[in-house]
């Protein structure tokens, strides 16, 4: 079985789409999406999104990770499958998604798409917990998915691999797990972010719902304001609105790039 997929990227975070608005995708094949994801015997890509028949939005956007395992949501991605969703006719220009984490909205822009977010939820901005002896202060929410914040003065120091495993794998956040961003703060108010993300288990040139994450608590501590600009590891730029209220925030959008790479077919058992 021969199956259409298209590349993209959100922010140099890379993804393989597929139109599956027809059931066919073999996801029961546990192997089959880890064997797309592969960077050297695959397509390659951050995750595999399958655009698929909803009833109660445009399209249901089913997002994989490259171990093959299922993600509530990704804003990057999310941003992808919209742009794609629309040039397919699947959906207009302005749209409704809906994923595991629940329904967004979406709006395909000239050079970027503007995504509604998920109400972001389980906030905590006085979280500490003890790594290997060291206590570590972070803000926590759940923006789609979880995710840790732990503000840096010193990003490009960080290590960014030996910190984030083993927060992400930590007793706290048992047993899924949690995303882990590192973000510094500028004089001007700009974000710059570095994230491990799970489910990749390394770190990501950009994480669309990390950076609505370090958006939301950078602005809730009072160390920015919305609407805020976060510089990614890829060199990307994305906007964080939204307003903040006593429980937390809400009307949450993110906006940047969704742009494709290139497309082609692959043969369902030779991945």
């Amino acid at each position: 079985m021969k199956i259409k997929f298209w590349k993209m990227h959100g922010a140099r975070n890379d993804f393989i789409l597929v139109d599956d608005r027809e059931g066919t995708f073999p996801g029961r094949d546990r192997e089959f999406i880890p064997h797309l994801a592969a960077r050297r015997s695959g397509i390659g890509a951050e995750g595999v999104i399958l655009i698929q028949k909803s009833e109660t939005a445009d399209f249901f956007m089913r997002f994989f990770n490259p171990d093959g395992g299922e993600a509530e949501m990704c804003g990057n991605g999310a941003r992808c499958a919209a742009r794609l969703a629309h040039e397919l006719g699947a959906a207009e220009k302005e749209m409704t998604i809906e994923t595991v984490a629940g329904q967004l909205a979406a709006q395909v822009l000239e050079t970027a798409v503007c995504l509604w977010m998920t109400e972001p939820v389980n906030w905590d901005l006085r979280g500490a917990l003890d790594l290997s002896g060291r206590h570590l202060m972070y803000g926590f929410v759940n923006t789609g998915v979880p995710h840790v914040v732990i503000r840096t003065g010193e990003l490009r120091d960080v290590d960014v691999h030996g910190i984030g495993s083993a927060v992400r794998r930590h007793r706290q956040f048992a047993p899924e797990g949690t995303n882990v961003n590192f973000m510094e703060v500028s004089p001007d108010g700009d974000l710059s972010v570095r994230t491990y993300e799970r489910g990749v288990e390394a770190e990501t040139s950009a994480c669309g719902t990390g950076v609505t994450a370090c958006g939301l608590i950078a602005a809730k501590n009072g160390w920015t304001a919305l609407p805020v600009r976060v510089h990614t590891l890829s060199g990307d730029t994305l906007i964080v609105d939204g307003k903040l209220t006593e429980a937390g925030a809400c009307h949450v959008t993110l906006t940047g790039p969704a742009e494709h790479v290139f497309e082609g077919t692959i043969e369902y058992g030779k991945a």
